[in-house]
C-alpha cells in the first residue's frame, strides 16, 4: 500500500476508531486474487470483544462507501484486534502486556524471555525465570535495548489463585 493511500486511510479512519474509545494499531491493504484486502488492527486497555469489531466494521463500511479512498475496485474489509503473539512496538503494548512472558531481541545480540512486572517511560522491570530450579531473578532493560519484542502464548500458567491455594 502506497504511503499516499496509507496517510490518508489513517485520517479517514482514524476518528472512527476513536469514537469506539480503541486505538488504530495497524493498516494494511493486501492482494487476494482479484480483491484486495482491507485489514483494520484495532485494541484498547481492555482488549476488544467481537461487537465492537462488527460495529466498527458497519462503520469503516459505511465511511468507505462515502468515498473513493479505495477506489473502484473489489476488496474485502477486515476489522479485527491484534493476535495474542503480536509484536510489541508502542510504549502502550508494553504497558497492556504486563503481567505476560515475552521474548526480547536485544540489539547487542541475544535474547531474553521473561516476564513483564512494571513499565515506564524508560523501560521495563522483568522477571527472568529461573533455569533448573533456580529461582527467578529481576532486570531491567532500557527500551533502546531493544530491537524487537513479543509476547510469548502461555498454555500451562498458573492462575495467581491456584498459586495460593
Amino acid at each position: 500500500m502506497s504511503t499516499t493511500q496509507s496517510e490518508r486511510l489513517r485520517g479517514l479512519l482514524e476518528p472512527l476508531v476513536s469514537a469506539e474509545q480503541l486505538d488504530l494499531e495497524e493498516i494494511e491493504v493486501s492482494r487476494a486474487g482479484r480483491r484486495r484486502v482491507l485489514r483494520i488492527i484495532v485494541d484498547s486497555e481492555e482488549g476488544v470483544e467481537l461487537d465492537a469489531c462488527a460495529e466498527l466494521s458497519r462503520a469503516i463500511s459505511e465511511k468507505l462507501d462515502e468515498t473513493d479512498a479505495m477506489g473502484d475496485d473489489e476488496y474485502v474489509l477486515e476489522v479485527s484486534s491484534p493476535g495474542a503473539d503480536r509484536p510489541l512496538t508502542e510504549h502502550r503494548h508494553y504497558v497492556r502486556a504486563t503481567g505476560r512472558l515475552a521474548k526480547l531481541h536485544l540489539r547487542e545480540g541475544g535474547e531474553l524471555v521473561a516476564r513483564i512486572l512494571a513499565v515506564d517511560e524508560e523501560g521495563l522491570d522483568l522477571e527472568v525465570p529461573g533455569v533448573k530450579g533456580r529461582k527467578p531473578t529481576s532486570r531491567r532493560v532500557a527500551f533502546d535495548e531493544i530491537a524487537k519484542a513479543r509476547v510469548e502464548i502461555e498454555f500451562s500458567r498458573k492462575d495467581k489463585k491456584e498459586e495460593e491455594a
